[in-house]
């Protein structure tokens, strides 16, 4: 059975791969696993061979009937047939091997940019080691910038994050950790005490021990699918071709004997040689040739989009595609998050314009205006309705309109929040540095005029003297900020709402302040989460707190984060938006029109998946409509990893 080492404690992983984390393995220890268990590197790879690339060309029904009709035309002595089919031959077989022969060297070529070396504890030593020496048992030494050599489970990590895109698909990097999970059928993507091989650290280090190499590693034991699956099936082409070979070669007997059998079977050279030229005129000599130019013009024009096509045959799998299943953050989506809408409650919705990274958009509220001035006037529901309806009154918010609980959302945004956003001093265009959510909360408080730069200058004096990271565990973040100006000593939360709500015993209704049970509080906010996710939004909580006496006198950063995150106030919800990259809706047209079905894998909220596959035309709106519920049903278009894992 396959042992799962993400619901493993590490002590438990140590037990079984009978390794001390404190020593690693030793070096007899390491030959003797390396013998039993093979070298780590990818089987069935090897360097091109041009013999076997030329006898590829070669090896098909079509062609060795060709080859049969250039003897026997040598041998009835028509030399310009002979000379015509050992040109088509020639032809097929010079183009099929210069494609084939230059993408395996370019393939050889990319299986050699792979991390060499690793760090790995032998003998209680730090040592360097091949990575192709790697085995498991080993214990790794990881850090910022290195291609991680095997699959491992993390048992040390400080703020590390991996990029596991060429394996999940996943654009962001991911945070990983070290406790176990208790779900042995955890998707891949969410098993975060794992490293896998051929992934890069991008943040942090960490300490791992090896769990599985070469092709028992994950990228391996797609190899060995793709190579199992792949070796000896044909593709729908080629088996057509191969029926129709075998269907010329029965015409081309039959024929003969026919001629043969017209003249009662008296054969003479003239006989001979009007069968063997009615026979010869059936096969289409310049087929072949043509398929292999077809192919060839189709991978000149993939390699003008940078695709490598190893084999020709591939291109015709390529067009017997029939489902496509894409990632939706990063590949439907441009990753590239964006504050759309904020909600708070008594005040209202916040609609925020604007795009992109620059600073530059309109800040309006939509909230009911106040009647309660209003003459006590009776009306019908008609009338009542109409007039509830002219009451909501939209408002641009600047810093003369800005309500006491707009900017302190603004503050938290901006404080509690770890991005920075600049314009380039040579072409003045506006990008981020940091995770796309807090570059989205960023632009949103400069949109304000209250950005972290603001807020920290002379003219605020705003300061961050503790902060409790992001934990992709709690899914939240807080930070402690001192104004040296009032005073004002405060607590910022933000992340989840699930994780959120649960801090939280008040809720900022206007200018008072609610006390409120947590799940009451989650139940009021459901309808507000379910209507942004329906518009293809993700959704984050804030709440905030001022600090007690007591609190202000401790340094917080020596404290656990749960006795701090807590007796927090609610503030509001903000939307942040994906937009669908431009092309998505004409590439994603484009397949349905070629008859394949394009399938979306999210972890996102159902609606919110919903209303992404919406845009990019996966998701049709009769496929979702769900009258009036709250939530969407996952389909055959939009499916989780688990669903399509289940398959």
């Amino acid at each position: 059975p396959v042992k799962l080492y993400h619901i493993l404690e590490p002590d438990q992983v140590f037990i079984d791969l009978d390794v001390n984390p404190a020593t690693g393995l030793s070096t007899s220890e390491a030959e003797r696993r390396l013998a039993l268990h093979g070298t780590n590197e990818m089987r069935g790879g090897g360097r091109p061979s041009a013999f076997k690339i030329l006898l590829r060309q070669l090896a098909n029904l079509m062609t060795l009937i060709l080859i049969a009709a250039i003897v026997v035309a040598f041998v009835i002595k028509d030399w310009i047939e002979a000379g015509v089919l050992i040109g088509v031959i020639a032809f097929n077989t010079a183009v099929g091997f210069l494609q084939e022969f230059k993408a395996e060297k370019t393939m050889d070529s990319l299986r050699k940019m792979s991390s060499p070396t690793s760090r790995v504890l032998r003998n209680g030593h730090q040592v360097v080691v091949p990575t192709m020496d790697l085995v498991p048992g080993d214990i790794l030494f990881l850090e910022s910038g290195d291609v991680i050599g095997a699959d491992c489970r993390l048992f040390e990590v400080f703020n590390f994050d991996t990029d596991e895109a060429l394996l999940t698909g996943e654009t962001l990097p991911i945070s990983k950790e070290v406790a176990a999970f208790t779900d042995p059928e955890l998707p891949l993507g969410d098993r975060i005490n794992l490293s896998f091989a051929s992934t890069t650290v991008t943040k942090g280090r960490g300490k791992a021990v090896v769990y599985a190499t070469g092709m028992s590693s994950e990228v391996g034991k797609i190899a060995k699918k793709l190579m199992d699956t792949e070796k000896n099936r044909m593709t729908p082409l080629q088996r057509g071709l191969h029926k129709m070979s075998w269907v010329l070669l029965a015409i081309a007997s039959a024929s003969v004997l026919i001629v043969f059998g017209a003249n009662k079977f008296k054969v003479n050279s003239d006989v001979l040689l009007y069968a063997i030229g009615l026979a010869i005129a059936t096969i289409p000599e310049g087929l072949i040739a043509v398929v292999t130019l077809t192919m060839s013009v189709g991978v000149s024009s993939l390699a003008k989009k940078r695709a490598l096509v190893r084999q020709l045959v591939a291109l015709e799998n390529l067009g017997s595609v029939t489902n496509i299943c894409s990632d939706k953050t990063g590949t439907l989506t441009q990753s590239k998050m964006v504050l759309v809408r904020a909600w708070l409650p008594e005040e209202g919705v916040l609609r925020v314009a604007g795009l992109g990274f620059e600073p530059v958009g309109a800040v309006t509220m939509t909230r009911q205006a106040k009647l309660n001035e209003a003459p006590q006037v009776n009306f019908d529901e008609g009338e009542k309705s109409k007039l509830l309806d002219d009451a909501v009154e939209t408002v641009t918010v600047d810093s003369t309109t800005i309500s006491p609980n707009v900017r302190r959302l603004a503050e938290a945004a901006a404080l509690c929040n770890m991005s920075e956003i600049k314009s380039d001093e040579a072409t003045g265009e506006w990008f981020g540095i940091g995770d796309p959510t807090e570059i989205a909360l960023q632009v949103f408080a400069t949109k304000l005029s209250m950005g972290k730069p603001v807020l920290t200058s002379d003219a605020h004096q705003w300061s961050v003297t503790s902060e409790f990271p992001f934990d992709s565990g709690i899914k939240r973040m807080s930070v402690v900020a001192v104004n040296k100006l009032t005073g004002e000593k405060v607590l910022f939360l933000k992340g989840a709402t699930e994780r959120v709500v649960p801090c939280c015993t008040g809720r900022q209704d206007g200018e008072y302040t609610t006390a409120v049970e947590s799940d009451d509080l989650q139940a009021f906010l459901d309808p507000r989460i379910q209507e942004m996710a329906r518009d293809g939004l993700r959704v984050l909580s804030f709440a905030y707190r001022h600090l007690t006496e007591a609190e202000s006198l401790i340094d917080l950063n020596k404290v656990d984060r749960e006795g701090v995150e807590l007796n927090m106030t609610f503030l509001g919800l903000v939307g942040i938006y994906d937009p669908p990259r431009p092309e998505s809706l004409p590439s994603v047209m484009e397949c349905y029109r070629a008859g394949i079905q394009v399938t979306m894998l999210t972890g996102d909220h159902p609606a919110t998946a919903a209303a992404i596959a919406r845009q990019v035309g996966i998701l049709q709106p009769e496929e979702d409509s769900q009258g009036d519920s709250h939530y969407v049903t996952l389909g055959q278009p939009v499916m989780t990893a688990r669903e399509f894992d289940a398959l």
